[in-house]
């Protein structure tokens, strides 16, 4: 899973019939202190976020594929599964991040 902030909204008017209903949103992930970090990918919306919301992503294809359309198999790499209310560090906790998944 991700943190990232959704920067935008993509806006397709034809697209797969399992993803009819459904909204495509442009995300940056982030740390958790809040800092943009380099990696941007689009994410299915299954929770009503919007711009500017911080979200936790699925990057795992059938997680994804239900939390977004409520079926499994659809072709989705990354669903939005949550809008995050506010991160919580324990003191003198060190972030250890995973690098991005490498897409393509």
């Amino acid at each position: 899973m991700l943190l990232a902030r959704v920067i935008g909204n993509v806006v397709a008017t034809q697209k797969n019939q399992r993803y009819e209903g459904t909204r495509i949103m442009l995300c940056r992930q982030i740390t958790p202190e809040g800092d943009d970090m380099d990696y941007t990918c689009l994410a299915l919306d299954s929770v009503n976020s919007g711009e500017g919301d911080i979200v936790v992503i699925a990057q795992e294809g059938w997680s994804a594929s239900t939390a977004a359309t409520g079926k499994a198999g659809a072709a989705i790499d990354s669903a939005i599964v949550g809008v995050v209310d506010y991160v919580d560090l324990l003191p003198n906790e060190e972030v250890k991040l995973s690098p991005p998944p490498v897409v393509g």
